[in-house]
């Protein structure tokens, strides 16, 4: 018995790698509850994936059986008995896949819808104009206009080389528990607004406005950049 040691072990401790917060979240980066909509986002990745996994192992399971049990013997020859147009296997291979596909799309659309709702007095609201290389923020409730230069390296004294200067980095405030509606517009090209940590992002075209409206739930500081870079 002692051979089944080392799989078991190895078995137990595969499983409890897979109970860390960061397996539990499918590898997002970020933590729960960061905003009003992360943990749904987070929820319907996980969600697929268990489904996804689920189908690929029945799938690989049938592989592998059909490849052992059907092998070919020692001492035959020829070809095994041909099985063609089982209508009861082509209908089961037809209806699960639109099933799947079927489900997928309702999740996702439910989510979308509520994720893209735009609140109706939203407690704060932003414009935010992606540039070449840079952003800039209106806040529009305080008549506050923020102009974002392109980020500068650090010179100051022992600074690593390649270093980006903090002060330089366009940085947008926004308030925990509150409501809040981002216009995003682009000056020039298209550009992609992406908080990281919000696992949100969404284009900036020139000539047409779009919007992210969302409740920030947790207090720090996220990184943001342009996903079209």
């Amino acid at each position: 018995m002692k051979w089944l040691a080392i799989p078991v072990v190895s078995a137990i401790a595969l499983a409890l790698a897979g109970c860390t917060q960061q397996e539990l979240r499918g590898y997002l980066p970020g933590e729960p509850g960061i905003t009003n909509h992360t943990d749904r986002i987070t929820g319907l990745w996980v969600t697929s994936w268990i489904v996804l996994l689920g189908v690929g192992a029945i799938t690989w399971g049938l592989l592998i059986w059909a490849m052992v049990v059907y092998r070919r013997r020692k001492g035959q020859t020829g070809l095994p008995v041909q099985l063609r147009y089982n209508m009861p296997i082509e209908i089961f291979f037809t209806v699960v896949p639109f099933v799947l596909i079927l489900g997928f799309f309702a999740f996702t659309a439910r989510d979308q819808t509520i994720i893209e709702q735009r609140y109706e007095n939203p407690d704060v609201t932003i414009g935010a104009f992606g540039k070449q290389w840079a952003w800039d923020f209106n806040y529009i409730d305080e008549n506050v206009y923020y102009s974002g230069i392109q980020v500068q390296p650090d010179t100051t004294p022992g600074a690593a080389q390649g270093e980006i200067d903090p002060a330089s980095i366009p940085t947008l405030y926004l308030p925990v528990g509150k409501t809040v509606e981002i216009q995003l517009d682009a000056r020039d090209v298209i550009h992609s607004f992406w908080v990281i940590d919000f696992l949100y992002k969404k284009d900036m075209i020139p000539g047409k406005t779009n919007y992210m409206s969302f409740t920030p739930e947790r207090e720090g500081t996220y990184k943001g950049k342009c996903a079209e870079l």
